[in-house]
């Protein structure tokens, strides 16, 4: 009995410091801490303002999320991802009251389209939850000095970078069945 009541609160201590894991199922955002970490001296990707300022934009540390709409070779063995920029939302929508049932939850509506080169993981290389069409990615880098030569878009070089697969998080279109 001595020796349950000493490790009880290191059970208590693991369970309240719970996190969303890999896939972020909880109520609200919950960065990882390497994420964290590459996410000290960004700022969040203003379109709007990286058109009207690019002098001031490139080679800034930047953030931000998107949604896949592209996917191709890139030099150096990179993926040259195109996509959908959307804004995060402060709750995450859930089906149920338990975490588990929770997505992380990004606008239905796009706000930028640009490229963005990354090394994948192997796991996000190839397979059935691999990077592509729909997955969402949260990317932190800089803002290269030249534009896409194929649609004329920002380009981001990617220095960290997050991935939800098709069906693992949700756009606030999902409010229709889903709830906070």
């Amino acid at each position: 009995m001595k020796a349950l009541s000493s490790i009880l609160p290191a059970l208590l201590f693991c369970f309240g410091c719970a996190s969303g894991g890999q896939w972020g199922h909880s109520p609200s955002y919950e960065p990882l801490d390497e994420e964290e970490t590459a996410l000290q001296g960004s700022t969040e990707y203003d379109p709007v303002m990286a058109t009207r300022s690019p002098e001031k934009w490139k080679n800034k540390p930047v953030h931000l999320f998107g949604i896949v709409v592209g996917r191709k070779p890139a030099e150096g063995g990179l993926a040259d991802v195109t996509l959908s920029m959307r804004t995060l939302e402060p709750r995450n929508l859930c089906e149920e009251h338990e975490e588990d049932s929770c997505r992380v939850t990004v606008s239905e509506r796009e706000h930028a389209r640009l490229h963005a080169l990354l090394k994948l993981k192997s796991e996000d290389d190839i397979g059935p939850e691999s990077v592509g069409s729909q997955s969402l990615v949260r990317i932190v880098g800089v803002i290269n000095q030249s534009a896409s030569s194929a649609d004329g878009s920002p380009v981001i070089q990617v220095r960290y970078y997050r991935h939800w697969p098709r069906n693992y998080y949700v756009t606030t279109a999902a409010r229709s069945f889903m709830r906070m």
